[in-house]
């Protein structure tokens, strides 16, 4: 009864639970705590048991000969082992269900930067400092930073993730709001003299008041417009034909594909690999091409990164949802495996028929702009 109390305490000391998976890491954090104070109330009490009952009663005591007890000695071995499992277990359970990204999940793109929190909706909004999300939805934030490590922090949603610089590298991670309001945001890795500075809010709102919020913001296209604007404008059009007699790899249908590299090396065209082949052009080269595109590195931001991981995802494999088979119909062909870059001619297409169906060789023979 006196830990069920002191645990009750604890948690009125935490912050709200504002997302799906908060109130289990609490209950994993405050377990912790429980047999962190059963354990030391045990062992303290064990202390001065045996310091009052083994005290110095002659000048020169002559100590009984011990010789041990495997009996003991297993079970202080085993018991502590067992526990450590559990809590291994449980914490994994919680790690995976953070880190494991629903397929439903919108993204929001952010960027850290000495001192702020930068963000971008797909529709096309930008905030500083703060960001809007519907309440009862998937949001997965997609993260770099433009100088140096920062860590976005959202306590009421236990959820913190560092952002690393680094020209292959997105941090991801994401949260299902359960309650709306207004939650800080913490930078949680010391980032320069005004870390301390470096907050901002999440602001949670009802699916109705978050359309209408989306709707009034002054927009200048969506985050894949204006990345298609960036794809003109730096010349990437000349290279990148969606007619596939480019210099370069097709894109149309590249997004969430394999690609085969030089040296047989595989990559999957996802965000960071895209964002890598922006900045660092010969870190991986498809096979089949050549080493000519040059580094975009300092000429475009990190929101017009992102805008163009958005474009490229745009232009991705298409979902088209599953048809029930009628009646009396024949099971549908089984999916064909992904077919490597060659530099054969483009085949007619085949439609997909899930959001992960390989696209045809030409589209995932020639990913991303690698040469």
């Amino acid at each position: 009864m006196m830990i069920h109390k002191f645990l009750l305490g604890m948690s009125m000391l935490l912050p709200e639970q504002a997302s799906s998976y908060a109130a289990d890491v609490d209950n994993l954090y405050l377990f912790l705590v429980g047999l962190t104070v059963f354990f030391t109330v045990l062992i303290t009490a064990a202390i001065v048991y045996f310091f009052v009952k083994f005290r110095r009663r002659a000048n020169d005591p002559i100590p009984a000969h011990i010789e041990g007890s495997v009996l003991l000695e297993s079970i202080w071995s085993i018991i502590p082992f067992i526990i450590s499992l559990f809590i291994f277990a449980w914490g994994a359970k919680i790690y995976l269900e953070q880190y494991t990204i629903p397929n439903d999940a919108t993204d929001i793109y952010v960027v850290g930067k000495q001192w702020m929190w930068k963000f971008q909706h797909p529709e096309g909004q930008r905030e500083i400092n703060e960001v809007h999300i519907p309440i009862g939805k998937k949001v997965r934030f997609v993260m770099a930073s433009e100088d140096v490590i920062h860590s976005f922090y959202v306590p009421a949603f236990r959820m913190k993730e560092d952002v690393v610089p680094g020209p292959n590298r997105y941090s991801t991670v994401w949260c299902e709001p359960t309650m709306t309001g207004t939650f800080h945001i913490f930078c949680a890795e010391y980032c320069g003299t005004s870390h301390s500075a470096m907050i901002g809010t999440v602001t949670v709102m009802s699916e109705k008041d978050y359309q209408v919020w989306l709707s009034g913001g002054a927009q200048q296209g969506t985050m894949a417009e204006r990345g298609a604007a960036l794809f003109s404008q730096y010349g990437c059009v000349t290279c990148h034909k969606s007619d596939a007699t480019g210099q370069c790899p097709k894109l149309e249908g590249i997004y969430g594909t394999e690609v085969l590299l030089e040296g047989g090396q595989k990559a999957v065209a996802d965000d960071s690999y895209i964002r890598e082949s922006v900045l660092s052009p010969m870190a991986k080269i498809v096979l089949g091409y050549k080493p000519l595109m040059p580094s975009f590195q300092g000429q475009v931001s990190e929101e017009q990164l992102q805008q163009l991981v958005a474009y490229i995802k745009s232009i991705g494999p298409a979902e088209t949802p599953a048809a029930a088979p009628k009646a009396g119909a024949a099971a549908p062909a089984a999916k064909a495996p992904p077919i490597m870059m060659s530099g054969s001619p483009e085949p007619a297409p085949v439609a997909p028929t899930t959001t992960a169906t390989t696209p045809s060789p030409a589209a995932s023979s020639q990913p991303v702009q690698k040469r």
